[in-house]
């Protein structure tokens, strides 16, 4: 029998448990995902505006 195998019986014997490790997974991975989402959404968020041209040719 497969690992394959193994697993459909362990889900069937313990669906709580094999549930919870799903959750559990899932959340460990999750921050590798999201974390640099966020970040890179941030930089954008506090990205300055460009100067207009306006402002440079009254600077001279």
């Amino acid at each position: 029998m497969g690992v394959m195998g193994r697993l459909k019986i362990f889900v069937v014997k313990e669906p709580v448990v094999a549930a919870s490790c799903l959750i559990a997974g899932f959340g460990l991975f999750l921050p590798a995902f999201v974390r640099p989402m966020l970040d890179s959404w941030e930089t954008e968020k506090n990205a300055k505006t460009p100067v207009e041209l306006k402002d440079i040719l009254a600077s001279q």
